[in-house]
């Protein structure tokens, strides 16, 4: 009973549309290449079922209707993304010598700070989180004890659609990167990084997501 036809649609403008995860993965395979921007997506996903899972037991629907759980939120992703912001401008301030790709022997020490920041994006975005509790519950249908079922074979679906729409954006970036960009252009490819991240940044902190 599950409105596939109206879901997958929506699903797909909604993924397309460039977010903070997008933005994240597109700037990490050009600074890292591809390996190091799908392991971003990992951790951006692992956030998203998080969310999913408070919204097929029923507390998404509750967090969406408290303005202090909203605002908290809210103002947590603002202050990591103004984080992220600042920290592509300042490795855009280093002398184009400092400026490296990932190197065999700190693979983990690099890894890791990629999945966190996609997870902690996704995770820290009240928007995500509305749109969970808003979008999925629409396309589910029939008997009221198949509902949790559908929330969950909606959400792997979307799942599914970000992952795909994930590449296509790390794509575009790895293909950016293994042009063999010159140090200058990677201290503009963080300069711009960094202002659209203040940029999300300040259009958070500005929103009313109550």
């Amino acid at each position: 009973m599950i409105n596939w036809v109206g879901f997958i649609p929506a699903a797909l403008l909604i993924s397309l549309i460039p977010g903070a995860n997008q933005l994240l993965g597109l700037s990490n395979a050009v600074r890292h290449g591809t390996a190091y921007a799908l392991a971003g997506i990992g951790g951006r996903l692992a956030a998203f079922v998080v969310l999913i899972g408070l919204v097929v037991a029923g507390l998404g629907a509750i967090l969406a209707t408290s303005a202090t759980a909203l605002t908290v939120i809210k103002w947590v992703g603002v202050v990591y993304l103004a984080w992220i912001g600042f920290s592509s401008l300042r490795r855009a301030r280093r002398a184009p010598a400092a400026i490296s790709t990932v190197s065999p022997s700190d693979t983990g020490q690099r890894l890791r700070p990629l999945i966190v920041n996609e997870f902690v994006v996704g995770i820290s975005n009240p928007k995500a989180l509305l749109l969970f509790a808003a979008l999925l519950p629409q396309f589910t249908g029939g008997p009221a004890d198949d509902a949790d079922k559908q929330l969950v074979l909606l959400g792997v679906a979307y799942l599914a659609i970000e992952f795909v729409v994930g590449l296509g954006y790390i794509g575009i970036g790895s293909g950016i990167g293994a042009i063999g960009i010159s140090a200058r252009t990677h201290r503009r490819i963080d300069l711009g990084s960094g202002l659209c991240f203040l940029g999300l940044a300040g259009l958070l902190a500005v929103d009313d997501v109550t």
